[in-house]
């Protein structure tokens, strides 16, 4: 059953109206139009459910109270070196429109699901990284800062043939609004040949925030993809990662770090397509949860029938620091292919309490011994992280949060 529209201002009009600020051209008005008109067919997105229970509940988002599509206002940074094109998107559409329209919806679907097709309507701020055949570059930056109630955010990636990029991704809270707030971002990346991507993405919006994410991403022959996808804001956050390795020889890693407390939600799924041959995939999420907090994973590896050679592998630990938090795993396996090697796991459990007795007996507090323990859980996540500001501020944020 799909969702409707419970919001008088999301209509053509809107939406013509945003697309003539941005002095788009006719095609990218189409899509808008086109994602509109299908937020009647579509469904929200996908969550787990099982008898009597849906493990993340979208049906009671409220647009009519979350969402103001002729509002959004925030404050970008967009920072690369001078090698690498960072663009606003209407920037982009001006200067590069052919390559934003051979890559835009290529990747990432507009009309996969309600919400999707909702963002692509009504998105209002984005960047465009392009970066050229050869080029090596690190550092580069988007920092966005939201200041209305809601905020709809594109961000498309290309890499051309043997390049390499490292970028950080954030997103927090500026000025205080009233009431609850929703944000969405969609992030597209198609990796060329034998390029290498980082893509770090660090969500700590405020707790009166509904946040929704989806990041997807294709490799051609030989690239790589990694993504750091990190998750500590929002009241509930509903963010996916997905790779389709599309390429002989391409490889993805998706490290996962999430930090729940008081009463937050976070909703995070993992998943990877392999669907050429000898492709290399690694998913590994390490979460914490104290007070309240809930969390729910889901992690895919889907090996396809001519995926030869395929290596696959997927972890995903949650440790619960109180008897009130609450976690489900869902890792899956299917592989189509049977030259394969791969594996899956998922733990959710406390604080081993031998490595606590071990710690204390040695003269540590039990507060020091533990705190010191959940830093160390993340270990595993920081190790990947190449991008400094992210690795610091991750671990930072985890600090902050510790009793």
């Amino acid at each position: 059953m799909s969702a409707k529209i419970q919001h008088a201002e999301i209509s053509e009009e809107t939406v013509r109206e945003i697309s003539s600020r941005l002095d788009e051209p006719e095609w990218m008005l189409e899509t808008r139009l086109s994602a509109l008109s299908a937020l009647d067919e579509i469904d929200l997105p996908k969550v787990i459910q099982t008898p009597g229970r849906r493990w993340t509940n979208l049906a009671d988002l409220d647009f009519e109270s979350l969402v103001d599509p002729l509002d959004a206002r925030e404050k970008k940074d967009q920072i690369g070196p001078d090698e690498v094109e960072v663009l606003s998107f209407a920037e982009a559409l001006q200067e590069h429109e052919e390559l934003v329209k051979e890559h835009f919806g290529s990747i990432l679907d507009p009309e996969t699901n309600y919400l999707t097709a909702l963002s692509t309507a009504l998105f209002s701020t984005g960047t465009v990284v392009y970066v050229p055949e050869g080029v090596d570059a690190e550092d580069v930056t988007i920092r966005t800062t939201m200041n209305s109630r809601s905020l709809f955010n594109y961000t498309l990636v290309v890499t051309e043939q043997s390049s390499s990029v490292t970028i950080l991704e954030r997103q927090e809270t500026g000025e205080n609004v009233e009431g609850e707030r929703y944000y969405s971002g969609l992030v597209e990346i198609a990796a060329g040949e034998n390029s290498s991507v980082q893509y770090g993405s660090l969500q700590d919006l405020s707790e009166e925030t509904y946040v929704y994410t989806l990041k997807e991403g294709e490799t051609d022959t030989y690239a790589t993809l990694d993504w750091i996808e990190c998750n500590l804001g929002s009241r509930l956050t509903k963010a996916s990662v997905e790779t389709t390795l599309a390429g002989d020889g391409s490889e993805s890693r998706i490290i996962g770090a999430f930090y729940g407390h008081n009463d937050q939600h976070l909703d995070v799924d993992a998943r990877v397509w392999h669907r050429a041959e000898h492709t290399v995939a690694d998913l590994v999420t390490r979460g914490v949860l104290d007070d309240a907090a809930r969390s729910v994973y889901e992690g895919v590896q889907h090996v396809g029938k001519e995926a030869w050679n395929t290596s696959s592998y997927q972890r995903e630990n949650t440790l619960m620091l109180s008897d009130e938090s609450e976690a489900d795993a869902s890792p899956k396996l299917i592989i189509n292919n049977h030259e394969t090697e791969a594996s899956h796991s998922a733990t959710v459990g406390q604080i081993d309490r031998e490595d606590l007795f071990y710690m204390t007996s040695r003269g540590i507090g039990e507060r020091e011994a533990r705190n010191t323990l959940v830093e160390g859980f993340f270990v595993p996540v920081l190790e990947e992280i190449e991008v400094d500001e992210l690795r610091e501020d991750l671990e930072a944020r985890i600090v902050s949060r510790l009793r």
